[in-house]
């Protein structure tokens, strides 16, 4: 799969987005800084916001719920 721009002034695709993500944070101005390049123009926040709650939805519904555990 292609990875897609979402940062343009930072070069930030969605793969390093969800990447980030998947270790844990939550919060698309943190995860760029993280990745060394803090938000600049915001006009990318929403869709970064999107994939990171995209993520964490993913990964709340991969774990068992309590009635299944039994």
């Amino acid at each position: 799969m292609v990875a897609m721009y979402v940062c343009v002034c930072n070069g930030h695709s969605d793969r390093d987005i969800r990447s980030a993500a998947r270790s844990g944070l939550r919060c698309a101005r943190t995860i760029y800084a993280q990745l060394g390049k803090p938000l600049r123009c915001g006009r990318c926040l929403q869709t970064a916001e999107r994939l990171v709650q995209e993520v964490h939805e993913a990964v709340s519904d991969e774990r068992p719920s309590a009635s299944a555990r039994g």
